[in-house]
Formats: structure tokens, sequence, C-alpha cells
């Protein structure tokens, strides 16, 4: 056991070292106010010895009346140090400010480029909470306590070789005795860190398991009002909560048990001192003012001292929220090693080649040898049960999902040949599950590269979508917030807005999972006149539920446990008596 301890600490030393020099790295960019800044400290270093040295001529000449000037000379001189270090304080506080800031900019500016960068399937592992607790707390440690990591290392440790420097000026004997026995103190606090470490590390990941409840419960505070689902979330809450109060005491322990310790040793090293001092003031060897000066000077050394002990516990939460910060930075991105770029407008002409897929840990196959062709121009859906792997086969066209055998054509070109840029130039897509921004009606139709779209396209858009109407009543028109989750519309509305946003990007092909799903009769007629009339001239692969909004398609494919069980328009599947018949008759009773 304790060699499998052994070498695991081995293992992690030189990730502790690798999170140090990427830390470090950003850090240094700034370096030209990072020298500034320790200039800064280095004067304010200075005063704080220079304040004992006043003890010596204070109590020596000036209050025996030998030198007469000391009565105002002195009192000035302290009023300059502290003023001189106030200044320099303050400068150098401001300087490691704007670098952590700054670096703290471009740390998360980094996370979120990565994060939306990273594959569909990443998404789907329940990290959310982990991810906002990178941006929200993790981040912001690693700049915070870097900077406070890197002041008190170079500030305290200028003030105690300065504070070491006057001591050995005024008796090198006292001094040899202080610097044998406070280096003890350091070695009780390392056998703090590796707790540090452990705790700061379930904290982090607790912290994380924390914003996903409470996030769980602000978007589900209905289902949990309706359900009584008061005492369940609770029991989460009160559980995370509790594992949190536990963690934070261990450490407050920790930390708390390394300031008593080191009061110890620096008690015997006072104590060795003073009684070391009254043997040299008998032989004449040291003065009353040399020795105020000297315990003056030690008195300094001590609270630099803890900070430095201290700033143990520090490193270990920096670091650990680093390595997580760093997780989401080094994380795998898409899959678009694609060269070939496909011209502005494609002809829509889509294969489906014995396209088989698994999602990781699965059973069985989502899709098992599913093949069928789109042409030019031309409407499919996909129809079956829930689960038969509809959803999955439609987002392998902007290949959100990768196909794990087979493969899918475009124009003739193999879809993973091609950059995702120029692949997804030519889709839009209309989900099930509305996306949209708390911003504009306008900014959310005329979105990402499509900003610069007319107010005249707009309208357009929205008109097709049947939502002109309803977006020309309101007070501030186009330039109308829909709030977060677009909470200032109805479930119809949200869902006529991505379909206008979905359709004023004019793409060759088009994807519509359960497109009108969220409209009443009228509307969901109405929007769809506008989509058979949109669909036109373009390749439209349909997933629909709902049979009576597929019918006209010029080819129906039927989904069952991830097979392709039956193909053909709405008609001759019908002749055939086969599934789809089987699920058009059961559709037909419920709705009667």
């Amino acid at each position: 056991m304790k060699t499998a301890v052994r070498i695991a600490a081995a293992d992690a030393e030189p990730v502790r070292r690798e999170l140090w020099h990427r830390i470090y790295e950003r850090v240094g960019r700034y370096w030209k106010a990072l020298v500034l800044a320790v200039i800064m400290m280095s004067g304010a270093a200075a005063t704080q010895p220079a304040l004992a040295l006043i003890m010596k001529p204070l109590l020596d000449q000036g209050f025996s009346g030998s030198e007469p000037h000391y009565v105002w000379f002195l009192p000035m001189m302290v009023i300059v140090l502290i003023l001189v270090r106030g200044i320099c304080n303050f400068c150098s506080d401001y300087l490691l400010a704007w670098v952590a800031n700054n670096v703290l900019k471009g740390m998360r500016g980094d996370m979120f480029k990565r994060l939306l960068g990273m594959p569909d399937s990443a998404f789907k592992q329940g990290e959310t909470g982990r991810l906002l607790n990178r941006f929200t707390v993790d981040a912001g440690n690693v700049t915070n306590y870097a900077t406070e990591v890197s002041t008190v290392l170079v500030r305290e440790v200028l003030v105690v070789i300065a504070s070491v420097g006057v001591l050995l000026y005024m008796s090198w004997k006292l001094t040899l005795i202080v610097l044998v026995i406070l280096p003890l103190s350091v070695l009780v606090a390392r056998s703090f860190i590796r707790r540090l470490r452990r705790i700061n590390r379930d904290t982090v990941n607790m912290n994380a398991e924390l914003t996903r409840v409470v996030s769980e419960g602000i978007n589900g505070q209905r289902v949990i009002k309706l359900f009584d689902g008061y005492e369940r979330e609770h029991t989460r809450f009160d559980y995370v909560n509790a594992r949190l109060r536990r963690f934070a005491m261990r450490s407050s322990v920790a930390d708390a048990a390394m300031t008593p310790l080191t009061q110890l040793f620096v008690a015997m090293a006072v104590a060795a001192v003073i009684a070391s001092a009254l043997s040299e003031a008998n032989l004449g060897e040291l003065t009353v003012g040399g020795f105020a000066a000297f315990m003056a000077a030690l008195a300094q050394i001590f609270d630099p001292i803890k900070r430095l002990t201290n700033v143990a516990g520090k490193v270990q939460k920096m670091l650990v929220s680093a390595e997580s910060v760093f997780a989401l930075i080094d994380s795998d991105t898409e899959n678009d090693q694609g060269t070939q770029t496909l011209p502005t407008r494609v002809r829509g002409e889509i294969e489906f080649q014995a396209v088989s897929h698994r999602y990781p840990d699965a059973h069985r196959l989502t899709l098992d040898q599913v093949s069928f062709s789109l042409h030019q121009g031309q409407t499919v859906a996909l129809v079956g049960r829930s689960g038969s792997g509809k959803t999955t086969l439609a987002n392998m066209l902007p290949r959100f999902v990768e196909p794990t055998d087979g493969r899918i054509l475009l124009d003739g070109h193999v879809l993973d040949t091609l950059s995702l840029n120029s692949l997804r130039a030519q889709m839009a897509l209309v989900s099930q599950d509305v996306v949209l921004f708390d911003d504009t009606i306008g900014a959310n139709v005329a979105y990402g590269a499509l900003h610069d779209a007319s107010e005249a396209q707009v309208w357009a858009a929205l008109e097709a979508a049947n939502l002109k109407t309803f977006v020309e009543s309101l007070p501030q028109g186009l330039d109308t917030m829909v709030g977060e989750n677009a909470m200032h519309l109805s479930g119809g509305q949200r869902q006529r807005l991505a379909i206008a946003r979905a359709l004023i990007k004019d793409a060759p092909i088009l994807i519509l999972d359960e497109a009108t799903s969220a409209l009443d009769n009228e509307s969901e007629r109405q929007v769809q006149q506008s989509l058979e009339r949109l669909m036109k001239g373009r390749t439209t692969l349909v997933i629909a539920h709902r049979l009576s909004t597929v019918q006209n398609a010029d080819m129906i494919v039927v989904l069952d446990d991830g097979k392709v069980m039956e193909q053909g328009n709405h008609d001759a599947l019908l002749k055939q008596d086969g599934m789809y018949a089987a699920l058009y008759r059961m559709q037909f009773r419920e709705a009667s």
C-alpha cells in the first residue's frame, strides 16, 4: 500500500509541475506589469526592517538627549516610511489585480471557445453543473490564488530576507538561534499539505454537484410543485450542502492546526533569543536599543512566515481548480479533419450507405445497416416508434453524430471529408427542442452568420412562419426581448420563431425534427402550408410522430429498432398493410 502511495505521489508531481507551468505561462504574458509590481513590493518590503532599525537610535540616543534633532527627525522618518509602504502596496496590488483579471478574461475566453467546439456527445454526459462551475468558480480560483500566491511568495520572502539581514547586523549569534528553530515549523506544515489537496479536490467536485442541483431546482420548479417533490429536492440539496460543510470544516481544521503549531515554534525561538540576549547584555555586548531593534525585526518575521506557511493551502486550491480548468481547455473538439469545401450551394443529393451506430456503453445498435437516398428537391420522412433511431439518423447529416459504420454522401462527397463549416452552411435545422437566446426577436431570427440580413428578410421569414401579425402587435416589434429560455413567448410562438430562423437561412437542405410539434391545429395548418411552399427545390428530411404531417412526402422511411422496415410513399405503404399502415390506423383511432 505504501509503495502504491509513493508511486501515485511520484506520478502526481509531474502533473503539478505542468499545472504550475501552464498557470504562470499565462501570467508571464504580462511580465512588464509583474516586474513593476515586484519593484513596488520590494520597496514595501524594505520599509519594514527600516522601522525596526529606528528603535536602536531612538532608545540609545533619543531618550538620552544626546541627539536633539531626533525629536523631529525620527517621527518624520516613521511617517515617510509608512507613506512609502502604503504607496508601494497600493501600486503592487493594483498591478497584480490588473494581471489577474486579464488572465481570467483570457482563460475564460479559451474555455468558452473550447466549449463551443466540443462534440455533441460531450454535452450528453450530464455534467452541466460541472461545466458551469469551471467558469464561475474554478477559473476565478486559479487567477485569484495565482496572484495571491505570487504576492505572498515575493513580498513576504523579501520581508523575511530584509529582516534576516537586520537581525544579522544586530546580532549574528541571536540570528543563528532563529534560523535553527523556525525552519522546523515548515517541516510540520508539510504534513497538512497532502490532506488539504484531497479536501480541495473533493470540494471542487461537490461545488459542481451543488450547481447542478440548484439549476435543476430552478428549471424544474413547476414539476416540483405539481408532483410535490419538495422533500426529494430538499434531501438532495441537504446532502450536497452537508458534504460541502464537512469538507469546509476539514479544510478549516487543517488550516487552523498549522497556526498554533507555528506559534509554538515561534515561542521557542523567542524564548531562546531572550535567554541569549540577557546573557549578552550582562557581558556588555548588547544594548537596550540593540535588543529592542532585534526584537522588532524578529517580530516582523513571524507574520510573513505565517503567511508563507498558510499559502500551502491556497496553492492546493489553485492547483485543483487549475486541473479542472485545463481539463476543459484540453478536452477533445469535434472531428473536423475534412479538407474539402463544398460549392456555395449544393444540389442536395444525399445517400445513406449501410449506416450503423452504437452509443458508448450501449447494449445494442441504435442504427443497423440503414440505407436510403434523398434526391435533389425531394422530401423524405422518417417515421417509427420512439427510440427507433430517427433523430440519431438526422443528426448524422450535420455530423452532430458520427456513424459507427457505413458512410453518408452529399453530392458524391463523403461527409467526413468535408469541413464542418462548409457542410453545415448547406443545412438548416428546426428541432423539437427549441433553443432561443435572451435577445430580441429580430436577433434570434437573423442569428449568427445571418446577422446582416435585412429587416425585410426578417419580416418575410416571420410571415412565412405565421408570426408576422403577432410581432407587429408588440410595442417594440422586432426589438422585443424574448427573455431567458424565451419565457415571454408561448410554446407555439417559440416553435414558429425557430422555423423563421431556419427559413431565413435559405439552405438547400432542411432538417425538420418535429418542427410543428408545439403548434395548435390552426397554426400547424398555416405553417405546414408555408413549409410545403418553401421546401420546393430543397432536399428535406422530416422527422414526425404525427403521420398526418408527412402524407405528402415523396418517400417515407419506416424505422424500427434502428432498421429500415419499409420505404415508399404514403399510398404505397398503406397498400402494403405493414408497420406504417398499423401506425397510421392507430393514430387515426386516437385522433377520432
